[in-house]
């Protein structure tokens, strides 16, 4: 009979035990906020995290890599050749929530300031569910803006490295990268950070 209260009484602190781990799991996801996988050491910035935490992307002064891709109209981009101009590459998805934040505040941009600025919105292509996906995500939303896919992820994952989405590149005449930004853009920072490019 000693046995089975002994026995019971383990049980029981076990099992307290396990509650305590359940509710301070619960309290610390629950105090994670909005930002669940901090995708940059910054926790206030939005994102959605598509490599590694402890992958490095290109960074601020870095030469922009060259790369050549299709754009949904079937023409090609190679920012090589646009070479001399101030150029915007963000990178996106169809179903990244902050991408879709910023779409609207990047399509008054090329509306309003496409004449002084190139843009390139780079589609993160392999993690759609398919190319129709993104050509219907654009052509309902009636966005202009020139999209390149990015089919096998060689530009996002290889070439730029870019570890969440939306990040963005503005890069001066010379070709370098002169600001980079992870999360979702306003509109004015993109004026603001056009207006400081070289």
């Amino acid at each position: 009979m000693f046995k089975k209260i002994i026995g019971i009484a383990v049980l029981v602190v076990l099992g307290v035990f396990l509650v305590i781990n359940i509710i301070e799991t619960n309290k610390k996801e629950e105090a994670s906020g909005p930002n669940m996988v901090d995708v940059t050491g910054d926790t206030s910035v939005e994102g959605v995290q598509i490599v590694s935490p402890g992958s490095v992307g290109i960074q601020e002064g870095d030469q922009a890599p060259d790369f050549e891709l299709p754009l949904l109209d079937g023409e090609m981009v190679k920012l090589s050749e646009l070479s001399g101009q101030k150029v915007l590459i963000n990178f996106w998805a169809s179903w990244c929530g902050p991408c879709k934040k910023e779409m609207p505040e990047l399509e008054q941009l090329y509306a309003e300031h496409g004449d002084e600025i190139k843009i390139i919105a780079i589609n993160a292509t392999d993690s759609e569910r398919n190319e129709q996906v993104v050509r219907e995500y654009i052509d309902e939303n009636g966005y202009t803006f020139p999209v390149a896919l990015d089919a096998d992820m060689s530009v996002t994952d290889q070439m730029y490295r870019v570890v969440s989405i939306p990040t963005s590149y503005f890069i001066d005449t010379e070709g370098k990268i002169q600001t980079r930004y992870v999360g979702p853009m306003t509109y004015e920072f993109m004026i603001n950070t056009i207006n400081s490019l070289n």
